[in-house]
């Protein structure tokens, strides 16, 4: 049955809610834009006419669609090579979705959907759509076919698992700016001692290469080991410039609402690390290289482009 005019328009009302509704439960632009996709298609070949809330049908399809998306996903990553981070996505992104609380700027952060890997699936669907998209509990269970006092206590079993002490310091650009500025000036030094000063002791550091860009494959902990696999990563040296395949060029951005170094080689972006900032410093390094994550990325920073680099990295 062909989607008629007000019905295709219906969709693509939905279809930013939807993406960042998939971009949070699975941490991956490109599978994000697969599962809304095919939400499309059974949106398409559904009888329409039975179907009485839109929204709440398409969040259904879509939810369930994610949920089995992470059971293979969780698949895969037993053998993924090394470290497995999200996709990080630049500010602006309709994919980011709401961000007028501090619950729903917390759920896109690089560091929390890092940390809702531990979830299970139903979980994370949970968690996504009552904490960043203020579904109730009964409107949750609905789309799930559970029980509303069992998503209760999923809802608060997952929140226990996410817990943390630190709170986030929120930036906009010109305060992310300041803080890449300082950090690379800390980076290029030659001396770990300023970036010791910029981390939190028990800092963590996180590469993802996927086994297609050479990356740590152990995550590295406290400010002391950061700081010296930072001041490695960015001594110039013959190897890492035929590696790289040009000149890379170090950019100030607001990746997943929080400061973050962009690091561009012409007009691709081949790596991102993102801060995870609190009241105490630098709390995570999360080092994205992986070429098949920064696809999305590319495309955003080349549309909207042209940018002018703080510095050369080599």
């Amino acid at each position: 049955m062909s989607l008629r005019t007000y019905e295709a328009d219906l969709f693509e009302s939905s279809r930013g809610r939807l993406e960042a509704i998939a971009y949070r439960m699975l941490g991956s632009a490109g599978d994000a834009e697969d599962v809304v996709q095919e939400t499309y298609l059974r949106w398409h070949a559904a009888d329409r006419e039975r179907i009485e809330t839109p929204e709440a049908w398409l969040t259904k399809v879509l939810t369930n669609l994610c949920l089995n998306q992470l059971t293979s996903a969780r698949v895969r990553r037993e053998t993924y090579v090394g470290q497995w981070l999200p996709e990080p996505v630049l500010a602006g992104d309709r994919m980011l979705g709401p961000a007028d609380t501090a619950e729903q700027r917390e759920s896109v952060s690089l560091a929390m959907l890092t940390l809702m890997e531990r979830l299970s699936p139903n979980e994370r669907a949970v968690y996504v759509l009552r904490e960043a998209f203020g579904y109730a509990h009964r409107e949750i269970a609905e789309i799930l076919d559970l029980t509303e006092s069992n998503c209760q206590q999923i809802h608060r079993r997952a929140k226990q698992h996410l817990a943390t002490d630190r709170a986030r310091t929120e930036v906009d650009t010109v305060a992310a700016r300041k803080v890449v500025e300082e950090f690379l000036a800390a980076a290029l030094s030659g001396d770990t001692e300023p970036l010791i000063r910029l981390l939190t002791d028990d800092a963590v550091g996180v590469a993802d290469g996927g086994a297609r860009v050479p990356a740590r494959r152990t995550p590295v902990v406290g400010a002391l080991g950061i700081a010296r696999y930072l001041r490695g990563l960015f001594r110039p040296s013959a190897a890492k410039r035929t590696i790289a395949g040009g000149d890379p060029e170090l950019h100030a951005a607001v990746v997943n609402g929080g400061p973050a170094v962009l690091v561009s080689i012409g007009e691709r972006v081949a790596g991102v690390i993102c801060l995870d900032t609190t009241s105490d410093g630098v709390a995570s390094v999360h080092l994205q290289v992986n070429p098949d994550k920064l696809e999305h990325i590319t495309r955003q920073w080349a549309a909207a482009g042209p940018h002018r680099p703080l510095r050369e990295l080599w």
